[in-house]
């Protein structure tokens, strides 16, 4: 068994793509949609001005695409995933063209900028592929297997509307008879 196989991380892995799925449906129904969302082990929450009939139908939705082997919905060019590659890779890319000047290591010199700044936007434009490549293997799953919608519900006393998508695990229990 692998970390990815491990249940609270296939959980969550199963949550964040039954997110990622919902807010495409929800994207479909509203052109200008501005949401947020957040996974964990218990299911997701939105952040945004939807109403709750219209997030049960889209989770609902979402869910049955993914059980018919649409897994690509799993996967969304906004996620924090893409996001965090991004400052990663433009961090890192940056530090390094800064470090390899070596001219004098005891003060900062303004002449790095330049580099800097090439190798951030370069890191920039690879980061997109590469973030949408982890999401798509590491950070969400595509294939719900037993999840199921337990509960859609609104926090009424937030600052913003709060939607709350509780999934569960629904377990089938197989017996199995042999006939000697």
């Amino acid at each position: 068994m692998g970390f990815l196989d491990i249940p609270l991380i296939a959980r969550i892995r199963r949550n964040h793509g039954l997110e990622h799925a919902t807010i495409h449906v929800l994207s479909e129904r509203h052109d200008r949609l501005s949401m947020v969302g957040r996974s964990d082990w218990n299911g997701f929450t939105l952040y945004g001005t939807v109403d709750t009939d219209e997030v049960k139908f889209a989770t609902e939705e979402a869910l049955n695409r993914l059980r018919h082997g649409e897994a690509h919905w799993a996967v969304h060019p906004r996620c924090g995933t893409i996001l965090a590659t991004t400052g990663l890779m433009t961090g890192l890319a940056a530090f390094f063209a800064i470090s390899m000047d070596s001219y004098d290591t005891r003060r900062f010199r303004w002449g790095t900028i330049p580099s800097a700044i090439l190798a951030a936007t370069v890191a920039a434009i690879f980061a997109q592929p590469i973030g949408l490549y982890l999401q798509e293997h590491f950070t969400t799953s595509g294939y719900p297997a037993n999840l199921e919608i337990k509960r859609v519900s609104l926090q009424p006393n937030a600052r913003m509307v709060l939607l709350f998508v509780i999934c569960c695990l629904s377990f089938v229990v197989c017996h199995l008879s042999l006939v000697i």
